[in-house]
This record gives structure tokens, sequence and C-alpha cells, in this order.
């Protein structure tokens, strides 16, 4: 990876991820061939805190139809970003 803007796609925003969000866990949607070390030094760089653990998981997409035609939506990597508890909160919703 050679910017950590591409590492970091977007934040995943749903009601679990905000609960989690109270005890230091965010959640985003990172790039499939990024790994954990890369992941980290990014959200380090981007946001400015302590990352204390990466946790990832492939995502696979769900099957749709329009009509009579078939597909899949895309398959897409989440990480689960735990910081160091004397860390800053990140401030998504800015």
């Amino acid at each position: 990876m050679k910017d950590f803007r591409d590492v970091i796609i977007k934040p995943v925003i749903t009601e679990k991820t905000t609960a989690m969000m109270e005890e230091n866990k965010y959640t985003f949607v990172v790039d499939m061939r990024a790994n954990k070390i890369e992941i980290k030094k990014a959200v380090e760089d981007l946001f400015g805190v302590k990352v204390k653990a990466v946790n990832t998981m492939r995502v696979k997409g769900k099957p749709r139809r329009m009509g009579v035609y078939r597909g899949y939506r895309p398959d897409w990597k989440k990480a689960v970003v735990t910081l160091h508890e004397d860390s800053k909160p990140i401030e998504i919703f800015e």
C-alpha cells in the first residue's frame, strides 16, 4: 500500500458498531489486500490514536436479483480496531 487513505475506505456505521464505540472499538471497510499491520499504521496516522489490536474479516457478497437477472454484491473486508484505554476517541461524525 502506498497511501494510508487507500487502506481505510470508510467507517461502518450501524447500531452494533456505535455500541462498540463506547468500548473503544471502531469498524472500517478496508482494502481487500491490506493486512493488519498496514491497517494499524493507517489508523494511527490518519486519526492520531494508539491502536491496541486489529481484527479483520472478509465478508462475502449477498446474492441479489433484478427481475430474471441474478448476481452478487461485491465481497469486502472489514476491520475492527481496538484503541488503547488512554487514547482519545475517533471523531467519525465531524
